[in-house]
């Protein structure tokens, strides 16, 4: 079991900085300079990987227009067939190894969600680091397998996978030879709903596997993503695009670039926020310790009166004695004459001291 896995060098899971992953998948609509852009808009945005997809309409379906085929209500993507929606997304496989030596220049990770055994040759042939295996393949068990095989990183998303069909995929994938896995939440659904993200499901996943989990988000905004992180998160994947205003199968739940650079902010601010389990006064907070309240003189008093309630007081600010001393010192003498505004110390109590 691995609570840790490394890509490029890079190590990912609990107490290393979160893996913030963009998702280019269609945002490139078919423009190959659109996708040199999306690279290096990211890379300046944040993000430490690009993830691109890895298919043809072939590989994922058949050219039918029978009713199966056709997409139905409730989704984006209402109406249209599978066969030419899958046409429109696909990254061209010639562009991967340029892209993958442009991410290289840029000391940026990519890798690819691979959707079939012939995707998974050629990604190994361009060299990636890892490989992704997206929620609705989580349930192919030979495609697990031959991504095991390769020997890389393995990241698995886990929307709609019940905890039986999770524990299966992770079972095959180590049986298959992988040492080096990481689990994402996911909620299938596009965009998704924040009621039915169930964040709380990430520290979960990680005690039930022992395992690194992440979130794979497709809400929209940031804030979904900056709450994983509080609960565990160590990898964050979000679909990215230049711009919403221009349309795309996937461009409605995208970040565009400022966002996405003010979520990795985010991110970053919430690790630091986290820090680790501390009591007592921090650096910052020695400075305002002097704002707790404290016991003074708030009456004249003369050599060897009795302080009262009246002349006593818990107040603002901390020079005096504690508080807790309180009882302690009412019904006791003074030890000199004392003005208003004079901070009470045992020297100037005559009779009992603690």
């Amino acid at each position: 079991m691995r609570m840790h896995l490394e890509i490029n060098g890079r190590r990912i899971g609990p107490g290393e900085p979160t893996y913030v992953v963009a998702e280019m998948s269609a945002n490139h609509h078919q423009d190959f300079a659109r996708a040199v852009e999306i690279l290096h808009a990211a890379k300046e945005a944040g993000a430490d990987a690009v993830k691109l997809q890895t298919y043809t309409p072939d590989t994922l379906t058949i050219d039918c227009s029978a009713a199966p085929f056709q997409i139905g209500p409730g989704t984006l993507w209402e109406g249209r067939n599978l066969y030419d929606l899958y046409g429109e997304a696909c990254t061209p496989w010639e562009w991967h190894p340029q892209l993958k030596a442009l991410a290289d220049e840029l000391m940026l990770d990519l890798f690819s969600t691979p959707f079939d055994a012939s995707a998974v040759d050629f990604l190994e042939e361009i060299g990636v680091p890892a490989h992704k295996i997206a929620s609705f393949e989580v349930v192919d068990l030979p495609l697990v397998r031959r991504v095991a095989q390769t020997g890389k990183p393995l990241i698995m998303s886990t929307g709609m996978a019940t905890l039986e069909e999770i524990t299966e995929a992770v079972d095959t994938a180590r049986a298959a030879g992988a040492n080096q896995i990481a689990l994402l939440k996911c909620t299938s659904a596009y965009p998704a709903p924040p009621r039915e993200m169930h964040l709380r499901t990430i520290p979960h996943l990680a005690r039930t596997f022992s395992l690194p989990v992440g979130l794979s988000d497709h809400t929209l905004g940031i804030a979904v993503p900056v709450a994983a992180v509080a609960l565990g998160a160590c990898l964050v994947e979000k679909h990215f695009t230049l711009s919403r205003s221009q349309p795309g199968p996937d461009s409605a739940f995208s970040l565009e670039p400022r966002e996405f650079r003010e979520m990795v902010q985010a991110i970053r601010t919430a690790e630091q926020a986290l820090g680790e389990i501390h009591y007592g006064v921090s650096e910052q907070e020695a400075r305002s310790r002097v704002f707790r309240r404290s016991l003074f003189v708030v009456r004249e008093v003369q050599a060897g009166e009795r302080f009262t309630p009246e002349n006593v007081r818990c107040i603002r600010p901390g020079h005096g004695l504690s508080p807790r001393y309180l009882e302690k010192i009412l019904g006791q003498r003074a030890a000199a004459a004392l003005a208003p505004g004079t901070p009470l110390s045992w020297d100037l109590v005559a009779e009992e001291r603690p």
